[in-house]
């Protein structure tokens, strides 16, 4: 007897009933008898205005572009939560900043409403760049994430004449103390699991992201930072999450090495932004607890902007323009999305082989 296979139209209305269904009879912070499946959760930090119909921040693409229409109240997080109960496919938006972007994740790797045992989270957001490794509209896969707040600093006016930095590592006895262990206890520093950041990174560095003449008229500036002056690409490079919008040559200065630190000469900085290492944070709690997979997290940051100004122009009054649009926004959003999607379509087009195993 042939076997029957339902239509796919009657196949996305099945599961939006079932999707209906679980959210009629389970509310927020409650017990779930039928929570909802999770293959991939796209992770935005920021929305700039409206979920969709206005400028894009993080959200908007994802939301318009992948059928995240299922809206699902979410009241112990910073945003409602958006899915596709065909795709499976869960957007949520953390609010700016580690204090929001813990809790929230935390908030919803808790809620019993879904099923995250497999889901593969991707963080995707915009970023500072430094213009010594890429140019703004970049895609940057990082291998770690460090810490940028947890730490001792001595204002800049009184740090000793052989200090490069007042900001240094905890326990240490200055920011060239190469001597004392470091302790990475507090949260300084989070690795992502290399096979699977490898697969990523393989899936997209030839992509091809479009340039703009907005990009090519900012980056021309840049004389003197090759990697600057050439088009968005795909590369690999860290992360440094901080709560204050840092800016300025001294302070990328600082942020290379610090990361450089802190990952034991193994990483390089790239991208500045506020959010990662409490999302991994959160995640490698909830490891613990068996709600989710730490080792299925990936970070995608674009750069939006640049972390210096360049060669003669004061680092106050090109971080103060920049804060009135940043000219690598769009470009940003749009490829975050571009090499974002590589990376979901394929997870979910071999699904039955990606949530028994990582890659």
């Amino acid at each position: 007897m042939a076997s029957c296979t339902l239509a796919p139209a009657t196949q996305a209305q099945d599961a939006a009933a079932r999707a209906a269904r679980t959210l009629a009879t389970c509310k927020p912070a409650a017990p779930c008898d039928s929570p909802l499946p999770v293959k991939v959760v796209v992770v935005s930090l920021f929305e700039i205005g409206e979920d969709e119909g206005d400028t894009a921040g993080e959200f908007q693409l994802w939301k318009e572009r992948r059928g995240l229409t299922t809206r699902i109240p979410f009241p112990q997080g910073f945003h409602d939560l958006y899915y596709n109960p065909e795709t499976q496919v869960l957007g949520v938006v953390t609010g700016i900043g580690t204090a929001r972007s813990t809790a929230a994740t935390m908030a919803l790797g808790l809620d019993d409403r879904f099923d995250l045992t497999q889901a593969y989270w991707l963080v995707a957001g915009i970023a500072g760049i430094d213009p010594e490794d890429a140019s703004i509209g970049s895609v940057a896969l990082a291998r770690y994430v460090v810490d940028g707040d947890l730490a001792h600093e001595i204002d800049a006016r009184e740090i000793p004449a052989d200090w490069d930095f007042g900001y240094f590592a905890r326990g240490t006895q200055g920011p060239h103390d190469t001597q004392t262990p470091l302790d990475p206890s507090g949260g300084e520093v989070f690795q992502i699991d290399p096979s699977l950041e490898q697969w990523a990174f393989a899936l997209t560095k030839d992509i091809a992201l479009p340039d703009t003449p907005e990009i090519a008229a900012e980056r021309a500036s840049f004389t003197g930072f090759p990697k600057a002056l050439q088009p968005p690409r795909v590369l690999e490079g860290e992360q440094l999450s901080a709560m204050t919008f840092w800016h300025g040559a001294r302070m990328t200065d600082w942020a290379n090495h610090w990361v450089q630190q802190w990952t034991g000469g193994k990483g390089e900085f790239v991208t500045s932004a506020m959010e990662d290492t409490g999302i991994l944070q959160a995640m490698t709690y909830l490891d613990a607890a068996g709600r989710a997979d730490r080792d299925r997290v990936l970070v995608l940051r674009a750069g939006s902007n640049f972390t210096m100004p360049p060669p003669g122009t004061h680092a106050a009054s090109y971080l103060l323009r920049e804060n009135e649009g940043y000219a690598g926004l769009e470009a940003a959003v749009e490829n975050l999305y571009t090499v974002g999607s590589v990376l979901v379509d394929e997870l979910l087009g071999d699904w039955e082989r990606y949530s028994e195993s990582t890659p």
